[in-house]
Order: C-alpha cells, then sequence, then structure tokens
C-alpha cells in the first residue's frame, strides 16, 4: 500500500514514448501535484512530463536515492522496458490516486 510518506523512486513521461523525468520523494501525492501544476521551474515543467508512469517504493530514502541515480544512468531503451514491464499501455497511474486527467501537449524541439 502507499502511505503519504513514503520513499519512492518515479517515472513520468510527457506522453507515450515522450520525454522521461527520473524522480525521487518522500511524499508523491505533493510531488505529482508539484508537477502536475508546473509549481516549480525545471526540466519536468519545461519538458511537461506530468504523467506518472512508473514509481515503486523503497524501506529508505536512501535506497529511493540510489535506484534513482541508477534508472537516471539507463539506456532510454531500458527506462521505457521498465515502464512497459506493468504498465505496457503508459496509463496516468496518477488516476488511480485520485488526481483528474491531464491534456497532454507535446512540446515542439
Amino acid at each position: 500500500m502507499l502511505h503519504e510518506f513514503s520513499p519512492i523512486t518515479y517515472l513520468l513521461a510527457s506522453h507515450r514514448y515522450g520525454t522521461l523525468y527520473v524522480g525521487v520523494t518522500s511524499n508523491l501525492m505533493k510531488r505529482l501535484y508539484e508537477h502536475r501544476n508546473d509549481v516549480i521551474d525545471g526540466f519536468s515543467k519545461d519538458r511537461g512530463t506530468k504523467l506518472l508512469v512508473w514509481f515503486e517504493t523503497h524501506s529508505t530514502m536512501e535506497e529511493a536515492i540510489i535506484r534513482e541515480k541508477r534508472i537516471k544512468k539507463w539506456k532510454r531503451q531500458w527506462k521505457i522496458n521498465l515502464i512497459e514491464q506493468n504498465n505496457p499501455d503508459w496509463r496516468d497511474l496518477a488516476l488511480d490516486l485520485g488526481f483528474a486527467k491531464i491534456k497532454t501537449v507535446r512540446l515542439k524541439n
């Protein structure tokens, strides 16, 4: 079960096969709100990564941070494979947590 304050590593996407963002948090609900509402300037806001497509909980924040750092070094295809193992349709998992559906926008490069 997902607790409000659990160490979590997560992946966001701008759309299916779009830009990916790897993050870590101790409060997924708060962090998702920030991403989905462009509260914090940076990569995620600039690239429109708002869809929660993968996450995993950890026992400690140290474990979550180590996992995040490892995933950030992965090849893109490995990240896609990780997502598609349990979320082949790239569903926005935030909907299961009570968030409203958002419209994704494909940004021009």
